[in-house]
């Protein structure tokens, strides 16, 4: 009887069993679901990762801030990817690279055979030859080209089309009535892209830092860099702990990291393989004219009423603006005023705090305003003149203006210690509001290096400049980009338009879609009829100061 009820009590519990084992079997297979999908993802971000920092810069590789900055920074590189440039042979001869001088441009018959009227586009197309006058079959050339009517002191930049067969487009807007006249430059042949390339990849320590250390009587001089080799002796990691840019200086033989006083450019490392130097040489291959097959100029007729525009088969984005008797005219976005007496900036600045942070093409702009308005007076902080900071205050019109030189790789000389500041940081310190107005440019000193190591820093500006907007939504944000300029051997190896251009298109695209402004230098440099040049020159610097000052005080309707 006993064993009856036993039986019975068990055959009742089992069904209760049978369910708590299949909520645990269930809940098993979501855990490992969920570990596998976690896998994956993890999978995913470490493919990522390995794929930017497996690359050959060997000892120079930094983990980015998250995996989705590793994402955005893999999206950068295929977005800026250059084609493929030809190897070079051995011995170094020119005979098969790009030539200038045989090299043509023509342009494309318009309307009726010949006709162009406001708002078309113009087509120019360029074949590129060697020094045996052979057509060459592969791109890669580094182009620039510009429409222009010296009489009118008119310019625009355009925009060009690689084909990857040795032949490129160049697209123009036609934006006057007139006389307009091509130009197209061969900046680097193909041959010589090939060398920065390599240069970029195997010796981005070209260009080398210097600190020095001082305790008493004792002073040392070491070699710093943003990464340096490791089998040349210990290090200073001097990493920024809040930014996680990285600095790195040989540990002195004597005194201790905590002992270093300054920071100063070094020198230049030029390590250019058997006869490579005869790719870059002015008036023969390095940012040379190329010749028209024809005519150069065309003339522009106003624009009909209903008349359909000529538009280009190449598809291209249009020029952010243009130069129209001398003064720039913006495409969209805010109008362009004429800033031209300092009673008007004065009276725009009116009560404005504006912050330059950047390199030498930002501190040109301080010294533009510091020069254009005579109330503004530069507050003396005993500061070298090439590094600052500076500070200048106008106390009637409760103006301040002031510049501090972003952190390294920066070529400057003497900088103490102390004024090493990443822009991050000095953006984190900023209150912000409606008369607060905040300007970046920094481009030029991060061309030696992997281009990584540029877009980390840029992405670390802009979480700083999201947490601005974010506590003081009115903060003006404006943003200067990079600008061609003069090439010699030395400049091209350091700074070449080519990487300067790279770095051009990285700075557009990591802050699109932010509440920020741009100064388009590049084009404002380009389409102007002065020549190239790191610092351009002042007709140039006051047109960027009125597409500033335009932003800061728009007018009405306009």
């Amino acid at each position: 009887m006993k064993a009856r009820v036993r039986k019975r009590q068990v055959s009742t519990c089992l069904p209760k069993y049978r369910i708590i084992f299949l909520f645990l079997a269930v809940f098993a297979i979501i855990c490992m679901l969920y570990s596998l999908h976690t896998l994956e993802t993890k999978v995913n971000s470490i493919t990522i990762m390995s794929r930017l920092f497996n690359h050959p810069h060997s000892f120079c590789t930094f983990q980015p801030h998250s995996p989705e900055e590793a994402l955005e920074e893999d999206l950068l590189l295929r977005s800026i990817a250059w084609p493929e440039t030809p190897s070079l042979p051995s011995p170094l001869s020119l005979t098969e690279s790009s030539d200038p001088a045989h090299s043509t441009f023509t342009i494309v018959p318009g309307r009726g055979g010949g006709q162009w009227h406001i708002g078309d586009k113009l087509e120019v197309m360029i074949k590129i030859y060697d020094f045996q006058g052979r057509p060459k079959k592969s791109g890669g050339d580094v182009l620039v080209a510009r429409l222009s009517n010296t009489t009118l002191l008119a310019g625009v930049a355009g925009r060009v089309v690689d084909h990857l067969n040795g032949s490129y487009s160049a697209v123009f807007s036609l934006l006057w009535e007139g006389s307009a006249q091509v130009e197209v430059t061969l900046v680097h042949p193909s041959e010589a892209v090939t060398v920065l390339r390599r240069l970029t990849s195997e010796q981005h320590d070209r260009i080398y830092f210097k600190s020095r250390f001082r305790s008493g009587s004792v002073t040392e001089s070491t070699t710093c860099n943003v990464c340096l080799r490791p089998t040349q002796g210990p290090l200073c990691n001097y990493t920024d702990l809040h930014t996680g840019d990285p600095w790195f200086c040989y540990r002195p033989k004597k005194l201790s990291c905590d002992n270093r006083i300054t920071h100063l450019k070094g020198r230049f490392k030029q390590n250019l393989q058997a006869l490579e130097e005869k790719l870059f040489q002015s008036r023969v291959n390095l940012k040379v004219s190329i010749p028209a097959s024809g005519p150069t100029t065309v003339t522009v007729l106003p624009k009909m009423k209903g008349q359909p525009e000529v538009k280009s088969s190449i598809v291209t984005s249009g020029p952010s603006g243009y130069y129209y008797k001398g003064a720039w005219r913006a495409l969209g976005g805010t109008t362009v005023h004429q800033f031209n007496n300092h009673s008007a900036i004065s009276q725009c600045l009116k009560g404005k705090v504006v912050h330059l942070y950047g390199d030498s093409t930002i501190r040109q702009w301080f010294e533009h305003l510091n020069a254009a308005l005579p109330d503004l007076k530069e507050y003396n902080l005993h500061s070298l003149k090439q590094v600052g900071p500076f500070m200048a205050l106008d106390y009637a019109n409760n103006i301040m203006v002031t510049y501090r030189c972003h952190g390294p790789p920066i070529r400057f000389a003497n900088v103490p210690t102390s004024e090493l500041r990443y822009i991050a940081n000095e953006l984190d310190g900023v209150v912000g509001g409606a008369n607060t107005v905040v300007v970046l440019g920094i481009w030029s000193h991060f061309s030696t290096f992997p281009i990584e190591v540029y877009i980390r820093r840029l992405q670390g500006i802009r979480r700083a400049v999201v947490r601005l907007l974010a506590r003081a939504p009115d903060t003006l944000v404006i943003i200067r980009t990079a600008n061609l300029k003069a090439l010699s051997l030395y400049e091209t190896l350091t700074n070449s338009d080519w990487f300067s251009l790279q770095r051009d298109k990285v700075l557009r695209a990591v802050f699109k879609g932010l509440k920020v402004h741009l100064v388009d230098a590049w084009e404002m440099g380009l389409a102007h009829h002065l020549p190239h040049s790191l610092h351009p020159q002042p007709p140039i610097i006051k047109n960027m100061i009125d597409v500033l000052l335009s932003h800061i005080c728009p007018k009405k309707n306009s």
